[in-house]
Formats: C-alpha cells, structure tokens, sequence
C-alpha cells in the first residue's frame, strides 16, 4: 500500500507543486517579509482518543502542532483559523467551549489571533482541521533541503517522552490518576506537547524538521529533500530520563526515541564549522550528513546497521 507521502509526491510531481515539501509553504509577502502557513489535520480514534484527554489538552495540542511546523521554518506565528466536524456527541454539551479555552491558552502564550474557520456537523468522529499562519524574514526560512555532506546533525530537548506517555495511556494509564511525576510528566509530553518556538531562530541550521513522525522517518525526509545521508550515534541521541522509571530495556526506550514521534523538539543540521550560541543548553550532536543518498545509518557499540524509518504513517 503506498504511504501518505508517497501520495503527496505523486501529486506533487503531476501538477508541478513546487512549494510543497516542507512543514509549511512559504509565500511571498514583501521586501522584508514571507508568509508561512501549515495546516494540519487530527481526526478522533486515530491522532487522539476522547478518553485519553480532556478538551483543555486537546485545544492545546490541536495548535501546538501547528505551531511546531511554523518553528520548524524558523518563523514566528501570527493568525490561525480553526475548522471542526462535529458529531452531536460532542456539540451538545461544554467540550467546544472548553476545547477553546485550551487553544486559546497557548495562543495568547505565542500571540497567535484566530481570525476565522468553520463548523460543520458529521456522524460520528470528532475532526480538528488547524491552520496556522506565520512570518519569517525574506529569504531566512529553514527548508529540508538545505542539509550538505558533512553537516552536523542536531536535536533539541529529549527524544522518546511522548512515545514512552503513549505506550501508558495505550496501557490504561490516565493523567487524571493518582501517577507518580515521571509517569504524569510523560503522559502531559504526549498530550500537551510545546513547540519549541523558543529556539527556532537561535541557530544558524541549513535544514530542519519538527519530530512529529519519529526520528528515523523525520531525519529520512530531510535526507530525500537534500539528496543525502546521515550516520545517527545511538550513545548520543537525549532520550528521554523519565522513561527510566517506566521502561527497563534500553531496546526499548530507544525505539522510542528513534521512532516513537509527537516530541515536536526541532531535528536540524548545521555547517560543521557554524559555531551553536553558547547560552544554548537543550541542544545535542546525534550524527552527520553523508554523501551516501537515502542510506541512514546507526552506530550502536561500535557497530553499525541502516535505519529505517519506522515512524508513525496513516497508510503503510
């Protein structure tokens, strides 16, 4: 069966799309100035399940993801518009109204206005359709396309955590129980996640990608756009310490980090001899870009073996 991504090539290549490709399009706007807008969708049952999370958490997710594509640019946000399909369950008591307050929280955090969308009525799932747009200077956003053999390869945060909330609600586990923090911590990554809007444009990166699909397959796709490969250095890759408490095998904790996915950190990479701003902590060396195209390798106890991108896809 042909994945996501290879139907959005295929339409890519048959109409000549040629601004599709990254986290957002990027448009013109003025001599100063381009446009980026991300959209994104989230269906019930399948992006997220009801009983899992609250409608506070799911407004907050709902544009967190959005946002994390606008960082992923290097930009910053500046309007949204918010569309839903409702079924009755959902419309005839409060979730709207506290879904709202949820978005609205992160929005003001980030200055995002929300300038219009629509409401339509469906029969049976819950159906968030986000968009977000941003600003970045002319010129200056961040593609997939930019990465060179010999590059650096760089992550911010630590990788795994909302795989390792995941797995728990997938469990039983629920962030209203009584938890302990590590558990509670992990189940708050993978529904209320925050983009790391922080750090978009504080490093000089040639490429760069939010984790939102896993490592293997979100490093995969800058490797397809820049026409390279990479060599990832297992010992090196932050992954995630509150998994410790929850997770005994190291296999396991990193197949989380790997392909696990919804950390929404940045995964960038930089010119061997770009220098990173000191003052920046939350950032690590995982690998290097290499010449060999397509071909990521790990190298785990001196021992290498080709990655391959087991993130998570709508269509496998």
């Amino acid at each position: 069966m042909r994945s996501e991504f290879d139907f959005i090539h295929h339409i890519k290549k048959s109409y000549g799309l040629s601004r599709v490709g990254d986290d957002c399009a990027v448009l013109p706007k003025d001599a100063e100035t381009d446009i980026l807008i991300t959209a994104d969708m989230l269906a019930e049952d399948v992006d997220f399940r009801l009983e899992w999370t609250s409608p506070e958490l799911l407004g907050h997710k709902a544009l967190a993801v959005s946002l994390s594509d606008i960082a992923a640019m290097g930009g910053r946000p500046t309007f949204a518009m918010l569309s839903f399909g409702v079924p009755e369950s959902v419309w005839s008591g409060d979730f709207l109204e506290r879904f709202y307050e949820g978005w609205h929280g992160l929005a003001r955090e980030f200055g995002v206005e929300l300038v219009g969308g629509d409401v339509s009525r469906i029969p049976e799932k819950f159906v968030i359709d986000s968009i977000v747009l941003g600003e970045v200077s002319k010129g200056k956003a961040i593609l997939r396309s930019g990465a060179k053999p010999g590059d650096k390869i760089y992550v911010t945060g630590s990788l795994g955590g909302a795989a390792g909330g995941l797995k728990l609600l997938e469990s039983g586990t629920r962030h209203d129980q009584d938890l302990s923090q590590s558990a509670r911590e992990l189940i708050e990554r993978q529904l209320r996640p925050m983009p790391r809007l922080d750090l978009a444009d504080q490093f000089p990166a040639s490429a760069m990608i939010d984790l939102s699909d896993g490592l293997s397959s979100d490093l995969g796709h800058i490797c397809e756009a820049s026409g390279v490969g990479a060599v990832l250095y297992a010992e090196q890759i932050p992954i995630d310490v509150r998994l410790d408490s929850i997770f005994s095998s190291l296999d396991e904790k990193l197949h989380l980090a790997l392909d696990g996915g919804e950390d929404f950190e940045l995964l960038f990479t930089a010119e061997r001899k770009k220098t990173l701003p000191p003052e920046i902590a939350d950032i690590t060396c995982i690998g290097e870009i290499t010449a060999n195209i397509a071909k990521i390798e790990l190298i785990r106890g001196g021992l290498a073996s080709e990655l391959k991108p087991k993130g998570f896809q709508h269509f496998r």
